[in-house]
């Protein structure tokens, strides 16, 4: 049974703030280029590295006897002890200032910005925000907006029965196959053992899904990526996102992009057409 929601408690983890430091390498940028369709290349110092290059950086790492056995740290520390045991990368914004550069040393402020609950689908949902500040020695580089979902074991919610909406239709699409080695290249970029993303037995017996779940960071990545392309490699200044049901291995899925002048509506959509992330971005 899950341990009852202490929010006044898990509240006192507001303002909690952490450093960490990591070194943009060529290989890194060479391993994230390949797992977001790009260009591999050659990458020398002073190139511009993926804009979202900074999710592999400064990763937590801590010993195998402080996992849990979804493959996360054990709940504590610089993040609220939520009791409830699936955790989900919900969404957030970004804001681009100035591109990580192959040789950047990065720099990540974090700071615990807000504990919420709320009451969903599935039962109680408990979401925290956490803010970071990634900087180089020329500046601030991104500001950045992470918000964190937990939730109740109770299995995946359940499907729709009700015929979905139509899809919407894309001024801009590109199609890629969410495979199993691209999620694990994916999980071993940025050092994430949830075993959500590999262990096809898990998250089909113990979550209840009906296969291996596409990181919500890879989806935000793609949507940035596609959306600098269109704008002859400019990435937003902003990006507002939000994931609205998983995507799973196995299948066809696309990026997708309406152009509105100063703003761009983007979405990541499964086999069928349907959105599961949404993004807004602005210049």
């Amino acid at each position: 049974m899950t341990e009852k929601l202490d929010i006044d408690h898990l509240r006192q983890w507001i303002g909690r703030s952490q450093e960490a430091s990591d070194i943009v390498t060529a290989q890194l940028v060479k391993g994230l280029r390949a797992t977001l369709f790009q260009e591999i290349g050659e990458p020398k110092t002073g190139d511009v590295a993926p804009f979202t290059v900074h999710w592999c950086l400064a990763q937590p790492v801590f010993p195998m006897s402080m996992l849990g056995a979804d493959g996360h740290p054990i709940r504590g520390g610089f993040l609220p002890p939520v009791p409830l045991p699936r955790r989900m990368w919900a969404g957030g914004e970004l804001e681009f200032v100035d591109p990580l550069r192959v040789g950047d040393e990065a720099m990540r402020a974090s700071r615990i910005a807000d504990v919420t609950v709320k009451t969903g689908s599935t039962g109680a949902l408990c979401f925290v925000a956490v803010d970071h500040v990634i900087s180089t020695a020329r500046g601030i580089a991104i500001r950045e907006r992470h918000d964190i979902v937990y939730r109740d074991v109770g299995g995946a919610p359940a499907a729709v029965k009700n015929a979905p909406p139509a899809p919407p239709v894309a001024q801009h699409r590109e199609t890629h196959v969410s495979d199993p080695v691209l999620l694990f290249r994916y999980s071993a970029l940025t050092f994430n053992g949830h075993r959500i993303h590999y262990d096809r037995d898990y998250v089909t017996k113990v979550e209840g899904y009906p296969g291996l779940i596409f990181h919500g960071p890879m989806q935000a990545a793609l949507i940035v990526e596609f959306a600098a392309r269109l704008r002859h490699g400019r990435p937003p200044k902003k990006l507002a996102y939000r994931g609205v049901q998983p995507l799973f291995e196995g299948s066809e899925f696309s990026v997708n992009a309406n152009d509105e002048g100063s703003s761009m509506q983007l979405w990541v959509a499964d086999a069928e057409g349907q959105p599961t992330m949404k993004g807004t971005a602005t210049w």
